[in-house]
């Protein structure tokens, strides 16, 4: 099921000789299913207001959201999403957070738990199903938050930069275990990120925008084979590429 922005504006009322601020202006892209696709810009460009108008958390001044082909107004089912805080609830367990969306639902205990164990054994997180998220790693939480979030089945996964607060290290490891389970289970994805080169790694295509009033400069199609290299000259080339558009837009 595809998701399609149809001339998407936002602004807010401002101080200017408009009397408005505003921060993207006429946005038109889709993503089919089983897309995944990541969206770079300068700070400030709108990157996570646009992701919280697709989720139905804003408003679009203009324009519109469709999910296969129907609108999204408000937070919808269909869509599920993936912050850079976690957004865990601290006195809830690895199994009582994976599986609080069942529990909102109504799923039975019996159902839920073993839906959720079937993540817990799948994100590499069995010893910790009882464990309370401030004895957990940073990419354990984000694990867990990911889980909580694909175990509702969404029809698309929004994710506002979710590796921005891990160092270097878990970064990588956590962007390797988010490409192996969407090639494993082919969600459609909208990633979020500053990173150009986290978003080479994992994404099939890449939208670049510009700054505010931001709209898009252009969508690099990201042509890598299976598994990823961050080195190979395909990489490189995409990343140079979208670095030098950035650099031409934040200073013309």
């Amino acid at each position: 099921m595809g998701l399609d922005i149809f001339n998407l504006k936002k602004h807010y009322n401002g101080q200017d000789s408009n009397g408005i601020v505003p921060v993207f202006d006429g946005i038109d892209f889709s993503i089919k299913k089983g897309e995944f696709v990541s969206i770079v810009g300068p700070s400030g460009c709108g990157k996570t207001t646009l992701l919280r108008i697709i989720a139905g958390l804003d408003s679009a001044s203009e324009g519109h959201v469709r999910l296969g082909g129907e609108p999204i107004n408000g937070r919808d089912k269909r869509v599920g999403l993936v912050f850079q805080e976690f957004a865990l609830f601290p006195w809830r367990t690895t199994i009582q957070n994976i599986a609080m969306g069942l529990e909102i639902r109504g799923a039975s205990k019996t159902e839920r738990n073993a839906a959720a164990m079937r993540y817990i054994k799948a994100f590499d997180l069995v010893g910790f199903e009882h464990t309370y998220p401030h004895a957990l790693s940073g990419g354990m939480k984000q694990r867990v938050a990911i889980a909580r979030t694909l175990i509702m089945n969404p029809e698309v996964v929004l994710m506002d930069e979710p590796f921005g607060s891990l160092d270097s290290q878990t970064r990588n490891e956590m962007q390797d275990f988010l490409f192996t389970v969407w090639k494993e289970r082919k969600e459609t994805i909208l990633f979020i990120t500053h990173n150009v080169d986290e978003a080479v790694y994992l994404s099939n295509r890449i939208v670049v925008l510009s700054k505010r009033p931001s709209k898009i400069l252009s969508v690099f199609d990201v042509d890598l084979p299976g598994k990823r290299d961050r080195t190979s000259p395909e990489a490189n080339r995409v990343r140079k590429e979208i670095l030098k558009l950035l650099t031409r837009s934040k200073t013309g």
